[in-house]
């Protein structure tokens, strides 16, 4: 049984699409990177989790009232972005409403259900939403790997400072060629 995850945070429209309310043109950049990897994660047989970032709409959320609107429910904003197919028979897709993947979903009992060990983490805010889940895995006790050819931020500054205090304090960082190596000669 593979004991390895895909887990690809917040690759949505609203993030992705040059229309979405949030768009950084460096995670439309990354797309077919995780494209690539998602293929090569598939084909080795890991279990693929999409967290979806989602904010209900009209509702209270003290987080989101000082934001700009993002990730509303029930807009086009929260699908995954079409370049990264989702298998609705064996993909999870996990909305969220916080930073970390782990916060208030079930991502950990889907993770335990599946007896997963090893999390290998793309997708954005490198700063932010990579950060607090990577933060929350290592709490967890999850070999968390960020594949840094694979998460995307706003500022090439923020994205070498987070991913050097990961690998510093709480996992691996590899680009996906080496990602590729460690999959093809089973040490993941």
């Amino acid at each position: 049984m593979n004991k390895t995850a895909l887990l690809i945070v917040d690759m949505v429209k609203d993030f992705t699409d040059p229309e979405g309310l949030v768009y950084y043109p460096q995670n439309r950049e990354v797309l077919p990177k995780i494209r690539k990897v998602l293929d090569k994660c598939r084909e080795h047989g890991c279990l693929i989790v999409f967290l979806q970032h989602c904010n209900r709409k009209d509702k209270p959320d003290r987080r989101i009232a000082s934001m700009r609107p993002n990730c509303l429910e029930g807009t086009s904003g929260i699908e995954i972005d079409p370049m990264l197919p989702v298998d609705e028979k064996k993909d999870y897709v996990i909305r969220k409403r916080r930073y970390s993947g782990f916060f208030g979903t079930d991502l950990d009992l889907v993770l335990r259900e599946n007896h997963i060990e090893n999390l290998i983490i793309v997708g954005t805010k490198t700063n932010c939403c990579i950060r607090a889940t990577v933060t929350d895995a290592f709490y967890l006790d999850y070999n968390g790997i960020v594949v840094s050819d694979c998460v995307a931020t706003n500022s090439e500054t923020v994205q070498q400072v987070h991913l050097e205090d990961v690998k510093k304090y709480l996992g691996q960082v590899m680009d996906s060629e080496e990602l590729f190596g460690k999959l093809e000669a089973g040490e993941l």
